[in-house]
This record gives C-alpha cells, sequence and structure tokens, in this order.
C-alpha cells in the first residue's frame, strides 16, 4: 500500500472518526494509533510509519465484522438449532424424552 492508497481510503471515512491499529489476526486487537513516522526502508525508499501509542493503549477485542472483513476470522453462522429434550420424573428417577 502506498501514501496515495492510504489517502484514498481515509477519504472515504468520516474525519472525525477514531482511528485504531487492527494487529495481530490469531488474537485480534484494536490498538490506540501513535506516531506517524517517515523513514528510509531497508531498500532505501521512503516508507511511511505507522506507531501504536506510546502507551500501549489496547481497547479489546477487534470487533467481529472487522475480523471478518480483514479475512482474520471466518464468518460464523448461527448454530442450528437441534430438538429441545425434556427432563421427566416420576418420582425417585429422572429420565429424558424428546418432544
Amino acid at each position: 500500500m502506498t501514501v496515495a492508497d492510504l489517502l484514498k481510503h481515509l477519504s472515504l471515512a468520516d474525519p472525525s472518526a477514531r482511528v485504531r491499529l487492527a494487529i495481530n489476526p490469531f488474537f485480534p486487537m484494536a490498538h490506540k494509533m501513535g506516531a506517524v513516522i517517515v523513514g528510509m526502508g531497508h531498500d532505501g525508499r521512503p516508507v511511511v510509519y505507522l506507531a501504536e501509542d506510546a502507551k500501549a493503549v489496547q481497547y479489546g477485542n477487534l470487533p467481529r465484522p472487522v475480523a471478518e472483513a480483514l479475512t482474520w476470522m471466518p464468518p460464523v453462522e448461527p448454530p442450528a438449532r437441534g430438538r429441545r429434550l425434556r427432563a421427566v420424573s416420576d418420582g425417585d428417577t429422572t429420565r429424558v424424552d424428546t418432544p
């Protein structure tokens, strides 16, 4: 991604929206954005580095829809509802019957 690509994505967002870093696909968390630094990459080309906040503020789990959009988690279908069992007591014993 280039700065132009980032600006294009950001231009679609609400300017008053907060910025969070989505980190670690295996344990997706949201972090507060810190410094933006322009430096040189290992290949000598300029790179913009987006840093986590120096206080390392973590805002908890990344919302599931965001993790799914990043393909860090598969979409989840609600579990199918099976037949419910009910306990039936006849005094001294209890058995489980299907309705």
